[in-house]
């Protein structure tokens, strides 16, 4: 065999983006819609901020719209913004602008400790889940249909 095997345990930032680089490739190859996404604009992000008087950040929500899905990120709030319906609020808006451009299913992952009710309450059904991940709790993708 002409080829070894050279394992490492630090970090090598240049293998990591070659590897990122050929699976990019191959995905291009395999999948038009792949291909389409990473044209310019193809992806839309969207992000909700709530702001104080003062224009200072205090929760809020990101995500991206491409391949007619709407892809939550991150969805946060402090526990002095909870409970109050601003959650459901901003939820329902990014809701309504991913519908706006086309998405007719949102997907997100969230753990147990998360937000996994919050999102059940509000349509949401889990697709997939992975046990014990982390230690003592668990891991979910969540898709909902618009």
């Amino acid at each position: 065999m002409d080829h070894q095997i050279k394992v490492l345990s630090e970090p090598n930032p240049a293998f990591a983006a070659y590897l990122h680089e050929q699976i990019r490739e191959f995905n291009n190859q395999q999948s038009p819609a792949h291909k389409q996404a990473r044209a310019e604009g193809a992806v839309k992000p969207v992000h909700i901020m709530i702001v104080d008087k003062d224009g200072q950040w205090q929760g809020g929500i990101t995500a991206e719209i491409y391949w007619n899905w709407l892809e939550l990120s991150d969805f946060w709030l402090p526990d002095t913004l909870r409970d109050q319906g601003l959650g459901s609020s901003i939820l329902a808006q990014v809701e309504n602008i991913g519908k706006e451009h086309g998405a007719s299913k949102v997907l997100l992952t969230t753990f147990e400790f998360q937000g996994r009710t919050f999102y059940e309450r509000h349509g949401y059904k889990v697709v997939g889940l992975v046990e014990d991940y982390p230690p003592g709790t668990n891991y979910y993708t969540m898709v909902k249909v618009l």
